[in-house]
């Protein structure tokens, strides 16, 4: 059991796994976006389907082991509204990390286009093809995805925030030989 102002290892490298995937299949969703249709596209874009619905799963394991394992508290230091701030941005982050896999799997099926994971497991269609309600989910999808950068650039400059400006332990606690400055 770690200390209780640290998160436990499971919660730690599920937070870094799902970060790095969120980034490489943002970065991946932006390049692909603009190329010409060819099967390098298409090959792309089943890679960032399987990331999306690898993500999902993901956060859903993160949400569970959360709700079995109670993070650490907030420093005592750290000013209320601070807190209700971290809460809500960690809320909508989680809400963004199921919608934006979400969405895109409803844009596919709406779009008429399969998604199977790795390949090999197809995954139902979520919606009957609809190409006006795929732009629109596409459109959502999009507006999503900027939203969770944004939250995701603000979450990060709260956690340097509070190890160069603070100078207290809330990113230690999640990286584990980060120590307090």
């Amino acid at each position: 059991m770690p200390p209780a102002n640290r998160y436990t290892r499971t919660a730690i490298g599920l937070h870094w796994l799902i970060a790095a995937a969120i980034v490489g299949t943002f970065g991946l969703g932006l390049y692909m976006h603009e190329l010409p249709f060819s099967p390098d596209k298409l090959k792309l874009y089943a890679w960032h389907k399987w990331a999306g619905v690898s993500i999902f799963l993901l956060v859903l394991a993160r949400i569970v082991w959360r709700l079995a394992h109670r993070p650490p508290a907030p420093p005592a230091s750290m000013p209320g509204w601070q807190r209700q701030a971290a809460e809500g941005v960690h809320l909508l982050l989680y809400v963004l990390m199921l919608a934006v896999p979400l969405t895109g799997w409803l844009m596919s099926s709406a779009k008429g286009v399969p998604t199977v994971w790795f390949g090999v497991l197809p995954l139902p269609d979520l919606l009957g093809k609809d190409k006006a309600l795929g732009e629109l989910l596409a459109t959502v999808h999009k507006i999503l995805n900027l939203g969770m950068a944004a939250l995701v650039l603000a979450h990060a400059g709260a956690a340097l925030k509070h190890h160069f400006v603070d100078r207290d332990e809330v990113l230690a606690r999640m990286l584990p030989r980060l120590k307090k400055p």
